[in-house]
């Protein structure tokens, strides 16, 4: 009942010492005096942090079963389960990503789940993201590539858009080159024309390189696929 604090035990011992009763208490009279503690779990210092972490840390590591032992400390310990909910929100676009796009929109959905039933009904829908997102194939590709792309955007400054990607409403903007050699790729066969859309004099830079992890996989092939045409139409 103390939860291995020895000071709290003492406390307990010393209650039942100060209840003066002549004849021993069963469990359910002992219960009229002593209150369980709830778990050591402090929701504004080291402890809030150290369980959502290892509750991400286990759903990162594909162990539902871990998961689910720190969702449910955390919810016994009084966390709000919005906190959660924001937390694997946050792991499925950084954990698993397009391995499971779907992830994401059950996380998001479970989140306005519990927002309309409440606590304890709206547990169970944390539950069952939380056991989705741990069994759910893993790629950190998207969370790694978007690093990558805010790196360059702060190397290259503030580079234009290429001309023949810009639009000319204008007769200067048309004079200017903008638009012209542009290909409107749903026109071009196979639905892609391999022209560049970074700015020009910047190299086309490789941020997104997907694991072939789940659904990752076929996004890998597309991908692959458009790379070898865009050297063929070089």
């Amino acid at each position: 009942m103390a939860d291995g604090d020895g000071r709290y035990l003492l406390t307990l011992a010393e209650t039942l010492f100060n209840v003066g009763v002549s004849d021993p208490l069963d469990p359910r009279a002992l219960s009229q005096f002593l209150q369980k503690r709830s778990p050591a779990y402090d929701k504004d210092r080291e402890g809030h942090y150290n369980l959502i972490s290892a509750l991400h840390k286990s759903i990162r590591g594909s162990d539902p079963d871990a998961a689910l032992y720190w969702l449910a400390r955390m919810l016994d310990g009084g966390e709000d389960p919005l906190f959660i909910a924001r937390r694997l929100i946050r792991a499925a676009v950084e954990d698993i990503g397009e391995a499971d796009p779907m992830s994401l929109v059950l996380a998001n959905s479970a989140k306005d789940t519990y927002d309309f039933l409440g606590s304890p009904e709206g547990e169970i829908a944390l539950a069952q993201v939380v056991v989705h997102l741990a069994s759910a194939p893993k790629s950190n590709a998207v969370y790694v590539a978007y690093n990558a792309a805010r790196k360059a955007a702060r190397e290259t400054g503030s580079l234009a858009p290429p001309a023949h990607i810009l639009n000319a409403p204008t007769k200067l903007m048309k004079d200017l080159g903008y638009g012209q050699g542009y290909a409107y790729d749903h026109d071009v066969p196979g639905g892609f024309s391999g022209q560049s859309y970074f700015p020009d004099g910047m190299a086309r830079r490789k941020f997104y390189t997907p694991k072939g992890e789940g659904a990752e996989g076929q996004i890998k092939a597309r991908l692959d696929s458009w790379a070898q045409m865009r050297k063929d139409l070089k």
